[in-house]
Order: structure tokens, then C-alpha cells, then sequence
């Protein structure tokens, strides 16, 4: 019989086995034996836990928007300016933890999943909607009407840096990608003083 309190690690590792698999197959296209292999356990334990290979997949995803998440709150908690905000919201998109080789390709797989994952598409829906959402908020006092749209096109530039970083063979350059949306935040910051 298992030692109480083993379960959560052994998710924990499970899900971070998954993360680094994807990561070093470019795909999602990897076993739950390969990925309990790596986690240093059965496929079958791993199987237990999660019941499947989409459900461990599932798993990672809310394991990486938890991660983003904190990276959030903590960038934010220290923005005290709508232009600090915005700041700190590219940072956390970019941060050290989020602009990894292996999560950049787990991200860019599990939007390939989403499209036939209910689940996995309502867990990217909540990201995207929050991160439009967190950026809105910033950008109002900045672009005032234009804050919607503003917002929509920083997601989406954010999302295409992570697109071409997977496309990439160069390790993830996260001060590069914070240059190049925060170069267009600029951009529409002064749009909106001419």
C-alpha cells in the first residue's frame, strides 16, 4: 500500500513528465508509457491516476495555466502605473518559467488539442479570455475606446511569438519576445497621442 501523501506527487511528476515529453517529441503524439517511464513509474500507476492519456494531457494544461497564473499575480502585484500592468502581463507570458523549449511546444500541442478536447478548449478559452481581460483593464486608461482591440491583437501577438518559437530551432529568447510586444504596445501607446 502506498505512503499517504504519495498521490500528489506522483500527478505532480506525472504531469511533468507529460510536459517534458511533449516538449522533446514536438507532439502530442507520445504514450502514457513513455510518459510514466520518464515520471520513474508504471504506465499502469499512471493510469490510476488519471485514467488516460488525454486526461493526463489535460492535467499539464491546467499545471501550465496554474504556473502563468502565479507568474501573473506576482508580476502584477508589483505594477503600480496601466503601463506597468501591461508590462507585467508580457513578462509573465515571457517569464522564465512560461518561455521554455518544452512548454512553448506543450502549448502550441495543446491548442492543436483543443480542437477536439472539450475540455482542453474550455481550459484555453479561461486563458485567453483572462488574458484579454487583465490587458483590457490595463490598457483603458491608456487607449481609452481602443482598449479592446488594443488588447486583442497584444494576445494575439503574444500567441504568435510562441507559434514561431516552435517553429524554431534556437533555445526560447525571452527578452527578444518581450521586446517585440512590448515594441508594438509603444507603438500603439503613441498611436493614440497623434
Amino acid at each position: 500500500m502506498p505512503k499517504l501523501g504519495m498521490e500528489p506527487i506522483r500527478r505532480n511528476a506525472l504531469v511533468k513528465a507529460t510536459i517534458a515529453e511533449i516538449g522533446e517529441h514536438g507532439t502530442l503524439d507520445v504514450t502514457v508509457s513513455q510518459i510514466a517511464q520518464r515520471a520513474g513509474m508504471s504506465s499502469a500507476l499512471a493510469h490510476h491516476y488519471f485514467g488516460g492519456k488525454e486526461q493526463i494531457f489535460v492535467a499539464a494544461i491546467r499545471y501550465m495555466l496554474e504556473v502563468y497564473a502565479a507568474e501573473v499575480r506576482g508580476a502584477l502585484a508589483m505594477a503600480e502605473t496601466p503601463r506597468a500592468r501591461v508590462e507585467a502581463l508580457v513578462r509573465a507570458s515571457f517569464s522564465q518559467r512560461n518561455f521554455r523549449s518544452e512548454t512553448v511546444a506543450s502549448w502550441m500541442n495543446f491548442y492543436v488539442m483543443a480542437q477536439r478536447s472539450s475540455e482542453a478548449k474550455r481550459l484555453l478559452d479561461i486563458y485567453q479570455r483572462r488574458l484579454r481581460s487583465n490587458l483590457r483593464f490595463a490598457l483603458r486608461p491608456l487607449v481609452g475606446g481602443r482598449a479592446e482591440d488594443v488588447a486583442s491583437r497584444i494576445a494575439a501577438l503574444i500567441d504568435g511569438v510562441y507559434l514561431r518559437q516552435s517553429l524554431g530551432s534556437l533555445a526560447p529568447d525571452r527578452v527578444r519576445a518581450n521586446e517585440q510586444v512590448m515594441g508594438y504596445v509603444t507603438f500603439e501607446l503613441e498611436k493614440g497621442l497623434l
